[in-house]
């Protein structure tokens, strides 16, 4: 009998650790790091480096859609600038959802739409790899996709 018991209260706790997880973010995080893509999409739209150096970390990795990858944070802030440069218009993201890995990193997927300076709008997806501590988040990879067809 209490082998019963006691094979019960295993299954129920390891139950509990297993599916306890929680990978919503909770408000604060979910306003801090949708503050963070925003600063993101400005300082591409407005070629702050500055800006841009801050919110990234220094392994910062970023795969663009024509299939180029940016390592480190100088070759990222070096080809944002380039690629802004060479396809103006207005960028928009927009967080469509955030899925926590930890209460220290989160994967945030957002649409991504570049609208030319003829009005024409190329829509994208971008997602992003973020890190975070108690004072702020940081981007760590970014990854964008050009949906097949477009």
């Amino acid at each position: 009998m209490k082998s019963i018991v006691l094979l019960l209260i295993l299954n129920l706790t390891g139950g509990f650790l297993l599916y306890g997880q929680v990978n919503t973010p909770d408000d604060r995080q979910r306003k801090a790091i949708t503050v963070l893509i925003d600063q993101y999409s400005q300082a591409r739209e407005t070629m702050d480096t500055a800006l841009l150096k801050t919110i990234l970390t220094a392994d910062v990795d970023q795969l663009v859609s024509t299939g180029e990858w940016r390592n480190g944070k100088r070759a990222a802030v070096e080809g944002m600038l380039k690629s802004s440069a060479g396809s103006p218009g207005t960028r928009t993201l927009l967080v469509d959802k955030i899925r926590m890995i930890s209460s220290t990193s989160a994967i945030v997927d957002c649409r991504y739409e570049i609208q030319n300076t003829e009005g024409a709008i190329r829509k994208m997806w971008s997602s992003f790899i973020v890190v975070g501590d108690k004072k702020s988040w940081k981007i760590t990879a970014i990854r964008n996709m050009l949906p097949s067809g477009q």
